[in-house]
Order: C-alpha cells, then sequence, then structure tokens
C-alpha cells in the first residue's frame, strides 16, 4: 500500500509540469487568452431538438448511376431490399451554450443524423419523429435561417489568402445592408476569433499549393460559415486528419464558440481523452440508437452503475465506444456484441423515461444539464442577428469574377506553363513553314497548316477546363446548398472570368504563328484569322464547361470530351472530303466547329486570290475558288461561319447552363459526401496512459473494409494500413 501511494504521489508530482508544457503548447498556439471572445452570438437563445427520429437510409441511392449500369442494373429501377435504418427513435434535445459531441463506432449514424437535421441527407427518408428548431417543426427555410454546417472536407480556394476567402464570402454572404466597412469589421472579428491573425496574409493552399497548416485551414472553413453569425453550427468530423495537438486546439476553438451563447453539434469518431473534458454533453450510439445521452463528465458514472466501470488510465471514449461497437469478424461476435448494445440502449431508454430533454444525468437533477455560458469578458457583436439573404444577381456575379480572377491569376505556375505551351506550339509551327521566301508552298501543305492552327490548340484546352471544374465542383455545390448565390451569376462569372487567359493565350498562340508561316498579308486578313481561332477556342472551352459539368467523374467527363473533339476532329474535312462522308459522320461535320474553322482559314487564305503554285520549273495560276471547291469548303460565305461558330459556342453553353441547374452529381467518390464509415477522429491516439488497454474492450469493426476505404485510392489505403499499424503498436 505504501509503495502504491508513492507511486500515486510521484503521478502526481508529474502532472504539474504537463500541466506547464500544456501551457507553453497554448501560448504557442495564440496570442491571445483562450477565454476570450471577440465574436459572440447576438440573436435569442436557439434549440435543437430530436423527438422520436426514426430515418431508412437507401444504400442504392448513395450509388453512382454508372456503377449501376456497371454491375447491370438500372439506375431508375428501385430497391427495396437495400433500405437499412440509419437511426432508430433517437430523441435529444441541445441548447445554446452547449456543445454536443456524437461519438460511436463506424456505421453508428453520425453522418445519417447531421445529414436529417442539415436536411441533405442523399436518399434518406424519416419514417417517423420530427425536428425542432427553436420549438418549430424543421423546414429548409427554418435550417437555412439559424444552422451553418461545416463539411468534414474543406472546400476553398487555394489561391487566395485566408482574408481574402473571408472578405469574399462576406460580400455574397452578409445582409445588403451592411456597409463595407461592417463588412470589413465582421471578417476582422471572425479572424480574432478563430485566432487566424497569424496567418490572415497566407493563402489558403491545399495538397499541391503549399498554404496554411491543416488546423489553421480547418478553422478557416469554420470562419467561412461563421461569418453570418449563427446561432446553431454543426461540423463533421472537424478533427478528422489533423495532430493530435492541432485537433485539441480545435475543439478548444469549439469550446469557446459554444460559450458565446451558440449551440455546437459536433460528430466525431473516438476523442482523445482531453478533448473529451472538453464537451458538454455527448451522445454516443451505436447502430442508430443511444447507449448514452448526458453530461460528459457524468458518462463514467452512468456506466459504473451499469456495470462497466472504465478502466483505470483509460479514455473513456475509447473505451465505451469499443464496449458498444459491432463486432463482424464472425457470426457469433457480432450476435453477441448486437444483443449487449441493444440491452445497454434499452437500459438507457428506461432511466431517461419522463425526462423532457432525454438527457441522464446524476443527482441531483439540476447537474445535468451546463448553463449558457456568457464569458465575463466577452465583447457582444455591435449588429443585431440578422438573417443572411442573397445579393441581386448582378452583385453576385461581380463578387464571383472577382474571386475566380484572383483565384486563376494568382496560380502563376499554371499561368506560365499554360503560356510557355503555346508559343512552343506557335513557334514549332511557325518554324516547320518558315524559309519558303516568294515560293508559295503547295496548297496541300497550306490546308494542313490551317488545319492544325484550328486543331491543335483546342485539344490542349480541353483536359485544363475539365479538371479545373472538377477541382472546384465540391465547392460549387456547397455553396449552393448554403445559397451564397445561384447557379446564374456562377455561369457567367465562370464564363467571362476565363476570358482574360483565354485572350492572351491566344495571342501567344496566334501571333507567331501568322507572322512566321507568311500567311496573307494585311491587317484585314490577320484580324479575321485571329478573331476565327479564338472563336473556336472559346467554343471548344464551353464543349469542356458542359462535358465536366454533365458527367460526375474527371475521368468519364475527360474520356468523353476527348471522344468528342476526337469525332469533330475526323469530320472536319481534311482527313477525308466533305462530299465524301456517309450520313453519320456528314451530320457529325455539322455541328464540328473544327470543320468550320477549317473552312473559315481556308476561305480567308485562299478565297478571291489565284493561288500560284510551282511545279518544276513552271508556275501554275490556280484560283483560291476552284481549290475551296474541290474541297467542299466554299458552301457558305464568311460571315455565315462566325455566326455558326458562335450558334454551337451558344448551344454548349446552354448545356453547360442546364447542367449545373439541374443536374447534381453525386459527390460519393470525390471524398466530400461520404457514408458514415470508418474515419479518423481527433488525431492519433494518445500514449500508454490515455490509451485503452483493456481485454474488455470489443474490436470496432473488426477486419472488414468499409465503403469509404474501398472508394480510396492504393496510396490512401496504405496511409490507413500505415495508421493502423501504428496504433496497434501503441496499444
Amino acid at each position: 500500500m505504501a509503495e502504491e501511494a508513492l507511486k500515486e504521489t510521484g503521478l502526481g508530482k508529474r502532472a504539474a509540469p504537463q500541466d506547464d508544457s500544456q501551457g507553453l503548447q497554448d501560448s504557442v498556439f495564440s496570442s491571445e487568452s483562450d477565454n476570450s471572445l471577440y465574436f459572440t452570438y447576438s440573436g435569442q437563445s436557439n434549440t435543437l431538438e430530436v423527438r422520436g427520429l426514426t430515418y431508412q437510409v437507401d444504400m442504392a441511392s448513395q450509388v453512382p448511376w454508372f456503377e449501376q449500369l456497371a454491375h447491370f442494373k438500372m439506375p431508375w429501377t428501385s430497391h427495396k431490399d437495400s433500405c437499412e435504418l440509419g437511426l432508430q427513435n433517437l430523441s435529444f434535445k441541445v441548447r445554446s451554450g452547449q456543445m454536443l459531441a456524437i461519438i460511436g463506432s463506424s456505421g453508428c449514424g453520425r453522418a445519417s443524423l447531421l445529414d436529417v437535421i442539415t436536411g441533405r441527407g442523399p436518399g434518406g427518408k424519416i419514417k417517423s419523429g420530427q425536428i425542432w428548431i427553436n420549438g418549430q417543426p424543421s423546414t429548409p427555410q427554418l435550417v437555412r435561417k439559424y444552422v451553418a454546417h461545416v463539411r468534414q472536407h474543406d472546400q476553398l480556394l487555394p489561391n487566395l489568402t485566408v482574408r481574402e476567402t473571408l472578405a469574399f464570402v462576406a460580400q455574397l454572404r452578409l445582409p445588403r445592408t451592411f456597409s463595407q466597412a461592417q463588412r470589413d469589421k465582421r471578417v476582422d472579428d471572425v479572424i480574432a476569433e478563430l485566432r487566424l491573425r497569424q496567418c490572415a496574409n497566407t493563402r489558403v493552399g491545399n495538397t499541391y499549393i503549399r498554404g496554411v497548416s491543416g488546423g489553421e485551414r480547418r478553422r478557416v472553413s469554420i470562419a467561412v460559415q461563421l461569418l453570418w453569425n449563427p446561432g446553431i453550427l454543426i461540423l463533421d468530423e472537424p478533427t478528422s486528419g489533423l495532430d493530435s495537438f492541432t485537433a485539441h486546439n480545435l475543439v478548444k476553438t469549439l469550446s469557446r464558440l459554444a460559450k458565446g451563447n451558440r449551440l455546437v453539434l459536433i460528430s466525431i469518431h473516438q476523442p482523445r481523452s482531453d478533448i473529451f473534458r472538453l464537451f458538454d454533453l455527448v451522445l454516443l450510439m451505436t447502430s442508430g440508437t443511444t447507449i448514452y445521452l448526458g453530461a460528459a463528465q457524468h458518462m463514467v458514472q452512468y456506466f459504473t452503475s451499469a456495470g462497466h466501470p472504465c478502466p483505470r488510465y483509460s479514455n473513456p471514449a475509447d473505451f465505451y465506444v469499443d464496449l458498444t461497437s459491432i463486432d463482424r469478424r464472425s457470426r457469433e461476435q457480432e450476435v453477441a456484441t448486437r444483443e449487449k448494445a441493444q440491452s445497454l440502449a434499452a437500459l438507457f431508454q428506461e432511466k431517461v423515461r419522463g425526462f423532457d430533454d432525454f438527457l441522464w444525468t446524476a443527482e441531483p437533477r439540476a447537474q445535468g444539464v451546463s448553463p449558457c455560458v456568457q464569458s465575463p469578458a466577452s465583447r457582444s457583436d455591435t449588429n443585431a442577428f440578422q438573417t443572411p439573404t442573397k445579393l441581386p444577381p448582378i452583385l453576385q456575379f461581380a463578387t464571383l469574377i472577382r474571386r475566380q480572377i484572383s483565384n486563376d491569376f494568382r496560380d502563376l505556375p499554371t499561368l506560365l506553363i499554360h503560356g510557355v505551351e503555346a508559343c512552343l506550339m506557335s513557334l514549332i509551327i511557325g518554324f516547320l513553314y518558315y524559309g519558303y521566301g516568294a515560293i508559295k508552298v503547295s496548297f496541300m501543305d497550306m490546308s494542313a497548316l490551317l488545319f492544325m492552327i484550328g486543331a491543335l490548340v483546342p485539344f490542349n484546352v480541353i483536359l485544363d477546363v475539365i479538371s479545373k471544374c472538377h477541382s472546384e465542383r465540391a465547392l460549387l455545390y456547397h455553396e449552393l446548398e448554403d445559397g451564397l448565390y445561384t447557379a446564374g451569376p456562377y455561369f457567367f462569372a465562370k464564363i467571362l472570368g476565363g476570358l482574360p487567359e483565354h485572350c492572351v493565350y491566344i495571342i501567344i498562340y496566334g501571333m507567331p504563328t501568322y507572322l512566321l508561316t507568311d500567311l496573307r498579308p494585311g491587317l484585314e486578313p490577320f484580324l479575321l484569322h485571329f478573331m476565327l481561332v479564338w472563336l473556336v477556342v472559346f467554343c471548344c472551352r464551353m464543349m469542356a464547361l458542359a462535358t465536366a459539368a454533365l458527367l460526375p467523374t474527371f475521368h468519364m467527363s475527360s474520356f468523353f470530351g476527348n471522344a468528342l473533339y476526337n469525332s469533330f476532329y475526323l469530320t472536319g474535312g481534311f482527313m477525308i472530303s466533305l462530299d465524301n462522308l456517309w450520313i453519320v459522320p456528314a451530320l457529325i461535320s455539322k455541328v464540328s466547329f473544327l470543320r468550320w474553322c477549317f473552312e473559315g482559314l481556308m476561305k480567308i487564305q485562299l478565297g478571291g486570290l489565284t493561288y500560284h503554285m510551282a511545279a518544276g520549273n513552271l508556275t501554275i495560276p490556280i484560283p483560291g475558288d476552284a481549290i475551296l471547291n474541290a474541297m467542299g469548303l466554299n458552301s457558305y460565305p464568311l460571315y455565315a461561319i462566325y455566326l455558326i461558330v458562335i450558334g454551337i459556342s451558344g448551344g454548349f453553353m446552354v448545356l453547360y447552363y442546364i447542367s449545373l441547374r439541374f443536374i447534381k452529381q453525386n459527390l460519393l467518390k470525390t471524398g466530400d459526401s461520404s457514408p458514415d464509415s470508418c474515419r479518423p477522429g481527433g488525431g492519433p491516439k494518445q500514449g500508454l496512459q490515455t490509451a485503452c488497454s483493456s481485454s474488455q474492450g470489443v474490436p470496432s469493426q473488426g477486419t472488414r473494409m468499409t465503403r469509404e476505404q474501398e472508394a480510396q485510392p492504393p496510396l490512401a489505403h496504405g496511409a490507413a494500413l500505415a495508421q493502423a499499424g501504428h496504433r496497434m503498436a501503441v496499444e
């Protein structure tokens, strides 16, 4: 006993240096005090209540249509056997000033619950129960008025700084009554509140562009939603992918936001012990049912009274999540662990029966719920709560086009690559045809030159436009869901915002080619030539935009775009005469912008002129119109060709707008809206002092691979295996 007492004393003596080091870490993390509130919620107190919610998930609807076709299933057919219960008779009530953490093993229903609350669940159906916000049944309008949703994955433009990102969102999201000075102050307050002052002028960055750290980028995502000062803040796996120190400080920030009279609800996989202590309320779930709902500080006491004490030096969150997980390594273990979880769920329902707030609390009852905390040092926002309203479309367009141009022109490496690419192609073609002097090349060589001028540049544009659109797709859908703008202003901003780069690209490509190849001299032929090439490349950009918006994945869009381009290339009138095409290629040639570009360039260079062709010692004059007639390229006047290319561009623009407006692709495979599967939560597990090393813990999911892991690339599987090996070594 004496030795144990000495050991305990030794542990107690070693705790002080740990506290000192923690204080040092906090001081390094932020120059401001953690208790200071720069941006409190100034509206009414909010409540979020879920009553008897039973939610059914249609798993087949979450599978993209092209994967269903790959398995010889029709996407429009119903699959009644694919429905699963995501939530079962779930009830809870949270108020302003509280932070509720939803924890549980993979498949417990965390993602389904957030989908139902935010009204963004794909393919789900509420079987019974209701959600109430501030005493009113939840509606999409009510959710948009009070609730801000921070997704698991950060979707931000990488080339903008933190301040610029928030400033553009402030222009789009804050009410029209705000002056520019008020918008700037709101941005400064949010930056101060989320401790982003040290990186306010740093690029956000991404995987490929160096920028802020992962924790700072996550706080920028929270700041984007915090700008309009919502009363209810919902976060999906906010600590996913962060290291332990960054995850702890992020949750500390969320706890401070809750003390600013906000209601904070987060889902988290298995939080560290120091993160667990920051929670006001904890909802432990398994298979969509409630195992425990109450104060985090009373969780151990509740399970101890139920016959499941937490071992010493173990993290309660880890231990009780493992305790309630379903082990699917064998049929017998699955049945046993499911029966244990069902008995614990039934026990909790019995203990909270008759309670209006569905919370289990230790005696006395008044200790169960934390009051709404208002820091004495807090500085309330001077602006009263105002519902976010949409700007007029013209102002949305102005903000979006400024944001796009700023983001695109900050990407100097990409711009440099595009410029060098255009210059090299121009010089290669130019020097290939340079040096003939007064001797004209044959008309076949001339026609090949003109066809290459119109066909080489669009091919390079397709993949660049498609890849950029797919990289911004998740951000687009999130901002449309949040109501920042509508599809129309984004459509015009996307088209017009790319014109400066488009014009510079054509100038770099077109001028050296025209001068080096000694094409028809004169200002008018040059301007006509340049304008037609400009229109054709613009038409190709519209085709790439429409293809990217129409199809769900980058690979499908690039394949379809290249196939469409190749069909236009082969029916362009150079490979085979237009008069010799049978009906299907002839119809394709009617909408081939390469065919009209080739015909227009030929008319500009040869129309109305006599072409002198050298044949040995003879010079044979050939009327240019005769060459055009022989190749079938003289069917329309030159102005009609310009109008036809403009018409084809307009058709692709209409298709692009329809795709933006009415087709929302399933982002399941892009990591944006993944099912509730195994996600990293709260950084790596702790050392031996906090790891749950008891043999009573049940493995969370056995060795089965979840749907999200199956969707990851091989490198992601390797990272997941490495992380699992690290955790096993620690334990």
